[in-house]
């Protein structure tokens, strides 16, 4: 198969050189995308005059995204089956890549991704920032994406098929640090099979571009669109069950019960009169009813994951 490797270049002139040299041999381009680098690594890498090497110059900077959806398109004019992302700071291990692209191969999955989750060892060297919010957002991932199985979404080492990128509108994904996150819900809109790859990572002296600031304030809401992009896709546009109708019914019901509810409480806290029965019974069995109905649907949605 022709294998391509893309390799967005943003500040990580001191290890790049050492990324493309330990390239597997099996490996037919390795397409290196300088994203406005302050660093010059694309003329530094031209300037090598390395084999199977292609270098492409952003005119502004796009964000990691960007890179990887230019390095996508190029791999794709090169006629590549599977298209290999790998981060140019050293973190991934280039010798790792034929275990992360095993699965496409043997039409297991559509699109690979590395977990650093499965090493305690190795758990035990990524710094606790990390550690932290890898475990939190991949939860939130998991809600938005629909992909239940997984760990460590923002993970950079990924590996996805010619006709999985096809399938994707690449200039609808997010360009910047959501990219990995944007990815795994269309994926699961275009029901990709997606499997984790269990890799250690590496933590020298790279620095991390991605802050805990972005994440805490920029994501819960782009996660949010995402998930109800893909309910919206999946269970009313594509297909109609019964976690359509679940959700139909238990988010009505749960927010009526909530408002309903938190109202009476406020006028009996303001007047003194205590609510009656009657009252705490319209307030809470709509709650009751609708958790169930909302659980159910989170319940036919884990059952649901794309599979071959």
């Amino acid at each position: 198969m022709n294998i391509a490797v893309v390799l967005p270049a943003y500040n990580v002139k001191s290890h790049i050189e050492n990324v493309v040299k330990a390239m597997p041999p099996f490996i037919n381009n390795i397409i290196v995308v300088d994203d406005k680098c302050p660093q010059e690594t694309g003329s530094f890498i031209e300037e090598l005059n390395l084999d199977k090497v292609t270098v492409i110059f952003h005119k502004h900077n796009q964000g990691v995204g960007g890179a990887v959806v230019t390095g996508y398109k190029k791999a794709l004019e090169l006629n590549s089956d599977i298209v290999v992302k790998v981060d140019g700071d050293g973190q991934m291990n280039p010798g790792n890549i034929i275990q992360l692209i095993q699965p496409i191969i043997d039409n297991l999955a559509d699109y690979t991704k590395g977990n650093r989750f499965g090493d305690l060892k190795a758990l035990k060297q990524m710094p606790k920032v990390r550690l932290f919010g890898n475990s939190s957002l991949s939860f939130l991932v998991k809600v938005s994406s629909g992909y239940w199985d997984i760990m460590d979404p923002t993970n950079g080492f990924t590996a996805i098929s010619k006709d999985a990128i096809l399938g994707l509108e690449l200039e609808k994904l997010s360009k910047r640090y959501f990219f990995e996150s944007d990815m795994l819900i269309n994926l699961n809109i275009e029901n990709c099979v997606v499997k984790d790859v269990s890799f250690p990572a590496k933590y020298e002296d790279e620095v991390s571009s991605l802050s805990v600031t972005k994440v805490l304030f920029d994501f819960p809401s782009k996660l949010f669109k995402g998930f109800l992009k893909r309910i919206f896709y999946k269970y009313y546009i594509y297909d109609f069950n019964m976690a359509s109708i679940y959700m139909l019914l238990g988010f009505p019901l749960f927010m009526f019960g909530f408002i309903f509810g938190s109202v009476s409480w406020y006028s009996s806290f303001t007047t003194g009169v205590l609510a009656s029965t009657g009252s705490i019974m319209i307030a809470v069995l709509p709650i009751i009813l609708g958790v169930q109905f909302l659980l159910q649907a989170i319940s036919i949605d884990i059952e649901n994951l794309p599979k071959k």
